[in-house]
C-alpha cells in the first residue's frame, strides 16, 4: 500500500519525464491501432522492443490522456487498493481525461479489476505488459470480450531502414540480419545491451516471477535454444542435457521462455493433436541480434538467421505456423482458419547442391495440401519454378519482407 501524496510525487515526475523521452521512429503498427475503441488495448511484446515508445507516438495523437509507468522502481509497493489513489492523483493533477496510458501493467497486482470498473465509466485503456501468460490469464478473466491485444515485435526491416536511414537492398538487408531490430541496439551498436537484455529477462521475466532458484541452469538452457534457432528439440532432450528431475521442468522452463517473448516453439504439423503434442518442436528466436550477441557459436549461420526471419514475419497476424516432416522436410507450413494456406521454403542460397532437397520437400507439403503455388526465400535469388502442374516462386527474402 502507498501513500496518496507518494503517488503524487511519481506521477507528476513521471510526467515532467515524459517530454524527455526521444519520440522514435514512427512505427508501422501505429495506424493499425484506434485508441477509440470502447475496448481496452493490450500492447505486448518482448522487453526493451519499442512498448514504451509506441504508446507515446499514440498518446502523441490525442488530447488529454493519463500516464502511469508501473516499472518504475518507486512504485515497487504499489497494491491493488491503491488503483483508486492513483485515479485521484491522476484527475487531480491532470484534469478528468478520457484516455488512461499504463506501461507494464503486469507489474501491478488486480489491475484488470480497475480497468473493467473504468470501462464500464465510458473511459478508454491502452496499456503494455512483457508477459504473455499473466497478462492472458487476467484478460482471461475479468476482461473477456473487453480487450483487444496487440503484439508488438522489434524494428521490422522497413523500421530499420528508416532508422539508419538506408535503402532497401541486399546490402543493407544483410546488416538488418546480423544486427536485427533492437532500437536501443541499432542506436548504440553495443552488443552489451543485448547480453544485458537477455539476463534481465532470465532473471526479471521469468526467475523471479517464478521462483526459480536455480537461475544457472536456466540461462544455459535458455543460451542453449537461442544458440540452436531453426534446430529440432524435445523436452526429454533438454531434460537429460540440463539433468533436470522431471520432463515436467523443462516444459515449464520453455513455457516461461515464450512467455517473455524471448523463444518461439513451432510444432510439427499433424491432424492429430496427440502426434502433434509429442513430436519434437522447432526453436526460434524473438530477434537475430540477440542471437548474434549471445550465442555459443561463433560462426555465423546465416541460413538459420534468414529462416528465424521468415519466421518471425509469417507469424504476425496471430497465424499458425508448423513445419512439415514427411519423405521430406518443409519449413513452415501457415495455417489460416482450418486449411493450410502457405508452404514456405527458406535457404540463403538454392544451388545444384540443394536445389533437389529444398524443391522436393516444398512439393511435398503443396502436393498434401493442394496447394498450387509454393515459396522459397532465398537471400536475392529471383525466379520461378512451373514442375508437375505446380509454380514455384523464389525470392528475395528481403523483398518479401517489404511486400
Amino acid at each position: 500500500m502507498m501513500l496518496k501524496g507518494t503517488l503524487r510525487n511519481i506521477a507528476k515526475k513521471q510526467a515532467e519525464e515524459l517530454p524527455l523521452f526521444e519520440k522514435g521512429i514512427r512505427r508501422d503498427d501505429l495506424d493499425r491501432i484506434d485508441p477509440d475503441i470502447p475496448l481496452a488495448l493490450v500492447i505486448s511484446g518482448v522487453r526493451r522492443c519499442g512498448k514504451s515508445t509506441l504508446l507515446r507516438q499514440i498518446m502523441g495523437k490525442l488530447k488529454g490522456c493519463h500516464y502511469f509507468n508501473f516499472e518504475d522502481p518507486r512504485v515497487a509497493g504499489f497494491d491493488s487498493g491503491d488503483f483508486q489513489k492513483l485515479d485521484a492523483v491522476l484527475r487531480e493533477e491532470q484534469g478528468e481525461q478520457k484516455y488512461y496510458f499504463f506501461d507494464e501493467i503486469q507489474n501491478a497486482p488486480k489491475w484488470e479489476l480497475f480497468v473493467r470498473m473504468m470501462l464500464d465509466k465510458g473511459k478508454h485503456f491502452i496499456i503494455t505488459g512483457s508477459n504473455a501468460s499473466l497478462l492472458s490469464r487476467e484478460l482471461g478473466t475479468r476482461l473477456t470480450g473487453r480487450h483487444l491485444s496487440h503484439e508488438l515485435s522489434p524494428f521490422s526491416f522497413r523500421e530499420f531502414l528508416a532508422l539508419e536511414k538506408k535503402k532497401p537492398g541486399k546490402k543493407s538487408f544483410q546488416e538488418y540480419l546480423m544486427r536485427g531490430g533492437f532500437p536501443e541496439y541499432l542506436k548504440i551498436g553495443r552488443a552489451e545491451v543485448l547480453q544485458e537484455l537477455l539476463n534481465d529477462i532470465i532473471t526479471r521475466d521469468i526467475a523471479l516471477r517464478h521462483g526459480i532458484r536455480n537461475v544457472k541452469v536456466l540461462r544455459e538452457m535458455a543460451l542453449y535454444l537461442v544458440t540452436n534457432q531453426g534446430k529440432e528439440f524435445s523436452y526429454n532432450g533438454l531434460r537429460k542435457t540440463f539433468g533436470l528431475g522431471s520432463v515436467n521442468s523443462a516444459i515449464s522452463f520453455v513455457s516461461y521462455f515464450e512467455d517473455s517473448y524471448l523463444l518461439f516453439t513451432v510444432p510439427k504439423f499433424d491432424y492429430s493433436l496427440k502426434k502433434q503434442l509429442i513430436s519434437p518442436k522447432k526453436i526460434y528466436s524473438v530477434d537475430n541480434g540477440l542471437t548474434n550477441a549471445n550465442s555459443y557459436s561463433f560462426s555465423e549461420d546465416k541460413g538459420r538467421l534468414l529462416e528465424n526471419l521468415a519466421f518471425l514475419n509469417l507469424r504476425k497476424g496471430n497465424r499458425d505456423v508448423f513445419y512439415f516432416k514427411g519423405e521430406n522436410e518443409c519449413d513452415f507450413l501457415v495455417k489460416e482458419g482450418t486449411r493450410i494456406k502457405e508452404a514456405v521454403q527458406v535457404c540463403y542460397s538454392l544451388d545444384e547442391d540443394n536445389k533437389d532437397r529444398e524443391i522436393n520437400g516444398l512439393l511435398e507439403a503443396m502436393g498434401k495440401f493442394s496447394l498450387k503455388k509454393g515459396l522459397v526465400l532465398t537471400l536475392d535469388q529471383e525466379d520461378e519454378i512451373k514442375i508437375r502442374g505446380k509454380i514455384i516462386l523464389i525470392k528475395p527474402l528481403w523483398e518479401w519482407l517489404l511486400e
